[in-house]
């Protein structure tokens, strides 16, 4: 790339960007695991030595931390915040947000919070570490957002997450699985070839969101050309449909074709192209382990294509024409896939693929592997089925860590009915004793965030 002197004055961002930096230096869950301290060293070098920051309208910021608080709005943290979360992923969390506020305040057009510990994979409930993650950075930032800058009109404030990361999200589908206000979308490896083994289309959301959840599961060998397509003729036409105030994509990067946990050819000029289309308000890092191949210049070029600026002179010392060919079979694959996921967009099933109905409730039963902590967890979810609002969630919760607990989740704009019958449920728990935990996200943060515990 050209050096920082050699720059034409065009150089200049066409988007303000602002790029929230938060390496974490001093976290990691090995020496040696793909998610260590060192994961984003080489980025931090890379983007110091191409004049990222000299560009005029690029501009780093520091993260803050978030609170124990916002971390609740969006989980049951079980026992507490404490016990499955440390300052990094507060810092995280909180770089995510911090980017969100540079957006919404208007002092930067667009916003890449460049942070780990990642966290796509951390569902509503939270006993551990599963999939690398703790907490979900992109839905507390969301919640977050919704607490502090309504629409004027007062209507729900519609979202879109993007999820680009090679593995599914799942944690994201899971928080959001009932939530009518927000779509979300994920690419991703497909799930008969890689971990969590999930994110099929059939996989469309609950019974008060039907339609809100996507899946494009794609092959293994999928390339520049495929994750283009995918974007252009399923994601960019959902989401004109949708209409969102804001969309986010949930960055990763271990769909390089150096990354070592997966089987995708995407490059840096790829991630480019991909973010200049999709054109996010707000990108969140997520996976990405080949820390020296790809990293450093799928990163730069995510900055570049956010600032609306060319990435077409990026490349990775290892690559090559070969290394992202992409087969004439996976792209057939692809074309059809996506003509089945805007069917699905169009015409959502009338009832979810997950669960069934049980006394005015819809009911899915889950079992839940924590893969980094080796915990069980066994959870059973109900939503109640209401005609006037997207329901009342109810979760019966338990691991080898955490007792037997009881989680209510009153939605944002929850009908009376719903949001009344959710405080009796958890003031009865209360009276016998048992672990009861509830979150109004109807009202003020501040006040509306419970938490009811007793020993049993």
């Amino acid at each position: 790339m050209p050096t920082p002197d050699a720059r034409p004055e065009a150089l200049t961002a066409r988007h303000s960007l602002g790029v929230v930096f938060f390496p974490a230096f001093d976290w990691a869950i090995s020496a040696t695991h793909p998610e260590r301290e060192e994961r984003l060293l080489y980025t931090r070098d890379q983007l110091l030595e191409e004049g990222l920051f000299d560009i005029p309208g690029i501009t780093e910021y520091r993260p803050f931390f978030a609170t124990p608080t916002q971390l609740e709005r969006t989980h049951f943290c079980l026992p507490n915040v404490q016990a499955v979360s440390t300052e990094s992923h507060l810092a995280s969390a909180g770089g995510a947000i911090r980017a969100a506020q540079l957006v919404m305040e208007g002092k930067e057009e667009r916003a890449f919070a460049l942070v780990r510990p990642p966290g796509h994979h951390a569902m509503r409930v939270v006993h551990g570490n599963r999939g690398f993650c703790n907490i979900n950075n992109e839905a507390v930032m969301i919640e977050y957002v919704r607490d502090h800058y309504p629409r004027k009109d007062g209507r729900p404030l519609r979202v879109a997450v993007v999820d680009t990361d090679v593995h599914h999200g799942d944690g994201s589908q899971d928080i959001f699985w009932n939530d009518p206000h927000t779509l979300f979308i994920s690419l991703h490896q497909d799930g008969r070839t890689l971990y969590p083994g999930t994110g099929f289309p059939q996989e469309c959301g609950g019974p008060g969101a039907l339609g809100r959840t996507l899946n494009i599961p794609l092959p293994p060998e999928t390339s520049d050309e495929g994750y283009l397509y995918a974007i252009r003729h399923a994601v960019l036409p959902i989401l004109e449909d949708f209409k969102p105030d804001l969309v986010i994509n949930s960055a990763g990067q271990d769909n390089h074709f150096t990354d070592p946990l997966a089987n995708m050819k995407l490059s840096a000029q790829g991630y480019a192209a991909l973010n200049a289309a999709l054109n996010p308000h707000i990108a969140v890092l997520e996976g990405g382990y080949s820390i020296r191949g790809a990293l450093p210049y799928v990163n730069m070029g995510i900055c570049l294509a956010l600032a609306g600026l060319d990435a077409s002179d990026i490349r990775e010392p290892q690559w090559r024409p070969e290394s992202t060919r992409q087969s004439a079979k996976v792209g057939d694959y692809i074309a059809r896939l996506c003509d089945g996921v805007c069917e699905l967009y169009r015409h959502p099933p009338k009832e979810p693929s997950e669960g069934r109905e049980e006394d005015g409730w819809w009911v899915r039963r889950k079992h839940i592997f924590y893969d980094t902590d080796m915990l069980r967890e066994g959870q059973t979810e109900a939503w109640r089925l209401c005609d006037d609002c997207s329901g009342l969630g109810r979760i019966v919760t338990a691991s080898e860590r955490v007792a037997e607990s009881l989680c209510i989740l009153v939605p944002r704009h929850a009908c009376a009915r719903c949001r009344s019958e959710g405080l009796a449920l958890a003031d009865k728990a209360r009276k016998t004793g048992r672990y009861a935990h509830v979150r109004l996200l109807d009202g003020d943060a501040a006040d509306t965030t419970v938490q009811q515990r007793r020993e049993r």
